[in-house]
Parts: C-alpha cells; sequence; structure tokens
C-alpha cells in the first residue's frame, strides 16, 4: 500500500491547513465506500472500524437510502430550505416520532441546529440558561462535548482546550463515575452543590456522555445515571444527555439511555442522525422546556432537507421492528469476547466501554497508536481514545457482515502481538 506523496497528493501539504489529523493517520486518497470497506485510488481495501467517529453506523452508501436521496434530487427537491415546511421534514418529523419517541413515552419536540454536534450542543447550553437563569453548567472529567467556544468549555481535554486562545467560563467539571478510586462521585457533586461556601454556583444543567466516546469509552452504569438525574432534578439543573456519538444503535439501542429509567430534559443527536454520513443535528427538548421566541436561535444550514430524506429510510428501515436491535446484541457479545481475550494477554490492559462501542486499554498512547498504524499497514481503519490516546477504539458499522467483523478483529490481534513492546501471553 503505497504513502508515496505524488502530484495529486501535494495538494495537502501546499494548500490545506495544518489542522488535518485523520489523514496523517490513513495517509492514501479514498475513491469509494460500500458497507464497511473503504477503497483506495490504487484498489486497496480497508475494513472500516471508525465509521464517521461513529457517523456512518449503517455503514457506507445504504443502497436504500442512496436511492432515496437520488430520487429526492433528481425530482429537484429542496436541497437547502432554511426552517421552511417541507414535505422531507414531515416525513422525517413522523417517522422519528413513531418508531423512536411514542414507544419510549417520550413527548419531546426537535429543535433543528447547525449542522453538526457542537451546534446541537450550544443550542442546549442556551436554552438550559434561558430555562433556569442561571450560567453554570456541570460537566464531567473526560468529556468531550465540541470544538466550539461553549461547547469546548465542557470538554475536558487539554489539548482541545488549548486551541480556543481565550477564557472558558461558567462550567464546573467534576468527577465521572470510578475516575476517582473509591470517591463516591455522586456524593461528592452533592455535597458541593449542597454546601453554598463550596465556591460552585448553582447549576443550569448537568450535561453528560453516557459512553465517554473520546475520552476513553468510560461507561457510566445504571445507577449512577439514575443517581446523576435525581441530583439534576435535587438541584433544580436540566439535565442534558449528549448522545451524539453514544446514540443511534451504538451501544445497543437508539438512545445510550434506553432502559436506564430516566427521561432527559434534552438529548443532542448528531453524527449518525442523517444515517448517511449527512451533517444533521438537533436537541430533543421536554416541551415544558421549549420557550424560544421564532429565531431566538436559528442557523442558515439548520435542517439539511436531504438528511431529512436519509434520515426517514434509516429510521423505517432499522428501527420498525427488533432485527438491528439482535443484530448489534450478537456483534457486541463477540466484540466483548475477542477484545476481552486480546486484553487478557497483555498485562494491565482492560475492555472499556458498552454495546458496539468498546475498545481496550493498552495502558500506553504510543502502544495505542503503534497498534492501530499497524492495523492499517495490514488493511484495517481504527483509531484511538483516551487522555494518554491509551485505548484502541472499535467504532465498526453496526451493520457490518459477521465475517468482516470477525477478520478485522482478526487483524487487531494480529497487530497487538506484532506491536507489543512485550511477550504477548497466550491464550
Amino acid at each position: 500500500m503505497s504513502t508515496v506523496e505524488t502530484a495529486e497528493t501535494a495538494i495537502y501539504d501546499r494548500r490545506e491547513s495544518e489542522v488535518r489529523s485523520y489523514c496523517r493517520n490513513f495517509p492514501v486518497s479514498f475513491a469509494r465506500a460500500e458497507g464497511a470497506t473503504l477503497t483506495d485510488a490504487e484498489g486497496n481495501t480497508y475494513t472500516d472500524f471508525l465509521a464517521g467517529c461513529s457517523s456512518l453506523n449503517y455503514g457506507h452508501n445504504d443502497p436504500d437510502m442512496k436511492a432515496a436521496l437520488i430520487a429526492h434530487i433528481e425530482r429537484d427537491g429542496l436541497a437547502h430550505a432554511l426552517d421552511l415546511h417541507t414535505e422531507e421534514k414531515a416525513a422525517f418529523l413522523t417517522a422519528f416520532e413513531h418508531h423512536i419517541l411514542r414507544p419510549r413515552g417520550m413527548d419531546h419536540r426537535a429543535m433543528m441546529t447547525g449542522p453538526t454536534g457542537t451546534n446541537a450542543v450550544e443550542a442546549a447550553l442556551k436554552l438550559a440558561r434561558k430555562v433556569t437563569g442561571r450560567r453554570n453548567v456541570i460537566a464531567f472529567s473526560n468529556g468531550f462535548h465540541g470544538m466550539t467556544l461553549g461547547a469546548l468549555a465542557l470538554t475536558g481535554n487539554a489539548g482541545k482546550r488549548g486551541g480556543a486562545g481565550v477564557p472558558l467560563p461558567d462550567v464546573t467539571h467534576m468527577p465521572f463515575e470510578n475516575s476517582m478510586g473509591d470517591l463516591d462521585t455522586l456524593d461528592y457533586l452533592d455535597t458541593m452543590l449542597s454546601n453554598p461556601s463550596s465556591g460552585i454556583d448553582a447549576p443550569a444543567a448537568f450535561i453528560v456522555e453516557l459512553v465517554q466516546g473520546e475520552g476513553g469509552l468510560n461507561a457510566a452504569s445504571c445507577e449512577w445515571v439514575q443517581g446523576l438525574a435525581r441530583l439534576a432534578e435535587k438541584h433544580g439543573a436540566l439535565f442534558i444527555v449528549d448522545d451524539i456519538q453514544a446514540g443511534i444503535g451504538r451501544t445497543g439501542s437508539f438512545f445510550s439511555f434506553d432502559h436506564m429509567g430516566i427521561e432527559p430534559d434534552m438529548v443532542t443527536l448528531a453524527k449518525s442522525l442523517s444515517g448517511f454520513g449527512l451533517p444533521f443535528a438537533c436537541v430533543l427538548v421536554r416541551p415544558d422546556h421549549d420557550i424560544w421566541k421564532p429565531a431566538e436561535h436559528n442557523g442558515t444550514f439548520r435542517g439539511n432537507t436531504h438528511a431529512f430524506v436519509t434520515a426517514r429510510v434509516a429510521l423505517e428501515k432499522f428501527w420498525a421492528d427488533d432485527d438491528l436491535r439482535n443484530e448489534v446484541a450478537r456483534k457486541s457479545q463477540v466484540l466483548e469476547e475477542r477484545l476481552s481475550q486480546i486484553a487478557g494477554r497483555i498485562e494491565g490492559a482492560a475492555l472499556k466501554g458498552r454495546g458496539m462501542m468498546r475498545g481496550i486499554d493498552v495502558g500506553d498512547g504510543d502502544f495505542a497508536a503503534r497498534i492501530c498504524a499497524d492495523c492499517f499497514r495490514r488493511g484495517l481503519i481504527i483509531e484511538t481514545s483516551g487522555a494518554q490516546d491509551e485505548v484502541v477504539k472499535v467504532l465498526a458499522p453496526l451493520t457490518i457482515p459477521m465475517e468482516q467483523f470477525r477478520k478485522g478483529l482478526d487483524i487487531l490481534d494480529a497487530a497487538v502481538e506484532a506491536c507489543a513492546p512485550f511477550p504477548i501471553a497466550a491464550e
């Protein structure tokens, strides 16, 4: 697999910003994609365990979504509509209500924001502050919520925060579950918020990822999440679940909080919401909190009509029955077993995450980077996660064929053995 710079690739060094990142780890020119397979310009194929950072939970170029989108374009359907009424938006909202909200007894409204996850987070922050009249927000260690300034203030990663160039105020960071050994982090949070001399302003909201996608695949327990929701209510704060990466089937059901017995005040969604990799983000808001005045929060690209088309197909195809959920459950079991086996052969390694959002904490970022680089040479695209990039993270499409999934895990296993700086224990 050649990575030699050519006249075609030199344009990136000459004209693209130094901020680019993924292309440095996967230095080929990709030409096409189907399902869980990427093909480069030289015809080499790669199994995709990155899936657009969980933006492609249904794989690349799903044929039914593609056909619906092409038909929409060919009949001159709207590409851009601001928040105008369209048949496509009505069809999406109807499908979302029927397949997602009503079965869960959720009465939330969908607020279409700008097209990315960070836009959804910014809107949720603004609304929480408007509803409560408070400014401070409680976020959690190792959390990641976006790169615009409000969302970045919630984010824990020092490298990401360092790019801001300005203070990132009005957020108090508290320890995530199990992040401080035996300390009961809920009790600690409650103690701090209950003490008028703690120095922490009363919060407008708590915002949390139930599986921390960029923070190392730390997965919150049901008990901790329920306790956190109760604390938010006790202290007059809204409870916001950031389901941008962990939602839409990634952890087993549509929402990462399904079956946890909670109802968030707001839920932020993006990434795989469109089903096709198209930009689309929204905030689900309980009706009693939907106190916006018309146009009080808007954006030129809120409500991507093309995304409405593909998202509606995704809902009708994958969430009208339990087939996808059952498939994800089977693959999750395979993933847990294989990663546990691999981790068990590395001293100090640990299995992380939940569902199809899993990884191995190998304890060292350099080791994890070598594993991912070796995987790429063998035809597998995979990335790292965590405060020190110490977790090798599997984000395969939920729809990946089982045989291809197993072969991808075989590649990961071989790469771990090849890259380990110490003898790997036999299985």
